[in-house]
């Protein structure tokens, strides 16, 4: 089997199984004992932007571009993530600023900054070698991208997996899932999806033409991927309801442990659907299509314009 075929199978077994796999396995499949609590990682994540000012989503696009910069440049397995995660941030940003598209922009520039911060709290954490500090699933997608073992899909679901099951019930829940009014903040939640899908065509072609010519071009609709991406996010949203309503430390124990063993297992699936196979398939053409690539233009227009490859 070629090595695009072969990632087209893997790809298409991956929408697949993760489509059925269970979000929240049993709470006995807890996470090693040397790992702190959920709670114990959640606490050290700074709240940056506590009155959700408009800068907000600028700093996190600032800080996403130079994280991306040093990782696409030197053809890093992980900056599949980083950019898909720079780019849906702009995207987060054009829809933002369109006159009512959000019924409340203060919440959402909250919940982006306090997201991205989830974020640089656990690849930080992992660069730095504190590995008792960093959730399973983000353990898995940063060692498993250092590995150099998964097609650039398997690199960026990975890094998905682990910002959208297991960072976001956390961050929704400290940002609040009703206004002040009592009306829910599922609306707003639920118009990202909105902005997914307007990126996503660009976002791929984007990720093939700069970073992995073959890894993906899978030939799996996009519809598919972004059906995954929504039921992931319509997941988190459950999660964060059933953290905000328990009532005892041990319910919100169990809680806890669904939500980091469940992303856990889902990244494990995906990295054994999305391994290269040896000797048939390797990350060699992928690096050297990245070195004479990573900084070519965007092919294709976003929402927001062509931003710049750096």
């Amino acid at each position: 089997m070629g090595r695009r075929a072969a990632t087209r199978a893997l790809l298409a077994a991956t929408l697949g199984v993760t489509g059925v796999l269970s979000p929240a396995p049993p709470v006995a499949a807890a996470p090693s004992p040397s790992r702190p609590a959920g709670a114990a990682v959640r606490a050290v994540v700074p709240d940056t932007c506590p009155d959700g000012g408009s800068e907000c989503v600028a700093d996190t696009i600032g800080r996403l571009r130079e994280r991306f910069g040093a990782l696409g440049r030197s053809c890093q397995h992980h900056a599949s993530f980083t950019l898909a995660y720079l780019r849906t941030t702009e995207g987060f940003r054009w829809g933002r600023d369109q006159e009512g598209y959000f019924v409340d922009n203060a919440w959402v520039n909250r919940e982006g900054a306090l997201f991205a911060e989830y974020y640089y709290r656990a690849y930080d954490d992992w660069a730095a070698g504190r590995r008792s500090a960093v959730p399973a699933a983000w353990l898995a997608a940063l060692d498993a991208a250092r590995s150099r073992r998964l097609t650039g899909a398997g690199d960026l679901l990975l890094g998905m997996n682990a910002h959208i099951n297991r960072d976001l019930p956390y961050v929704l829940e400290r940002v609040g899932l009703t206004a002040p009014d009592g009306s829910s903040r599922k609306p707003d939640h639920d118009k990202v999806n909105e902005i997914l899908a307007a990126v996503l065509d660009p976002l791929l072609a984007e990720l093939i033409a700069r970073l992995d010519r073959d890894g993906f071009d899978t030939g799996i609709p996009t519809s598919a991927a972004l059906g995954l991406l929504v039921s992931w996010r319509e997941q988190a949203w459950r999660n964060a309801v059933r953290l905000a309503g328990a009532r005892t430390p041990f319910a919100r124990t169990l809680v806890e442990l669904d939500i980091e063993s469940g992303a856990l297992a889902i990244a494990t699936g995906l990295a054994t659907l999305t391994s290269y196979v040896p000797p048939f398939t390797g990350p060699g053409p992928r690096a050297a299509y990245c070195a004479g690539h990573n900084g070519d233009a965007p092919p294709l227009a976003y929402p927001f314009g062509v931003p710049p490859a750096y």
